[in-house]
């Protein structure tokens, strides 16, 4: 099961004039994903802030997956994709274009977001836009690709063959990954 911290970047929930809606969204879908929340915090728009409680949930083995909600917009306290960046060893830039690509469907100004995510040791960081229809579209986006992301950042890097995907050249061949 993974272990998912969730982070709510928000000054206006900080500070109590605006309800946290997206951190329990999150946190709910993920749950319904068949992880496990290990921690949610709020934290300021800062990223000084938003880094050190991303390298302590990774690097001391609280949590193998970081999501963050907030803080990835154009705004001038929008810092959460240069706080992810200034803790991690990769980028995984797929991420960020899937979800920006499948947030197009339904929002004119999804390419706007800059959500990604990226990898620090072995776990796994990924960035959603802050309101709540925002983060779970983005997340629904790549959660098919997160168990096989945590995997091969854990070190289990053996490919699993999806029957339905399996193909062969012949018949009596050995299935090939594809």
């Amino acid at each position: 099961m993974i272990r998912v911290a969730v982070l709510t970047i928000s000054d206006s929930a900080v500070a109590g004039t605006r309800e946290d809606r997206s951190g329990p969204a999150v946190a709910e879908k993920a749950q319904a994903l068949g992880w496990s929340i290990v921690a949610r915090e709020v934290l300021r728009d800062e990223k000084e802030e938003i880094a050190a409680a991303m390298s302590r949930l990774i690097d001391q083995d609280v949590a193998d997956m970081v999501i963050t909600t907030g803080g990835t917009g154009l705004g001038p306290r929008d810092v959460t994709p240069e706080a992810t960046n200034a803790v991690a060893d990769r980028d995984i830039p797929g991420f960020g274009e899937l979800m920006r690509a499948e947030g197009r469907k339904t929002a004119r100004f999804a390419s706007l977001s800059r959500g990604g995510a990226a990898a620090r040791g072995a776990g796994l960081i990924v960035n959603l836009p802050g309101s709540p229809k925002g983060a779970i579209e983005s997340l629904v986006a790549v959660a098919d690709l997160i168990p096989h992301a945590v995997d091969l950042l854990q070190g289990r890097t053996e490919h699993k063959i999806e029957p339905q995907k399996a193909a062969t050249d012949k018949p009596g061949e050995a299935s090939k990954i594809i």
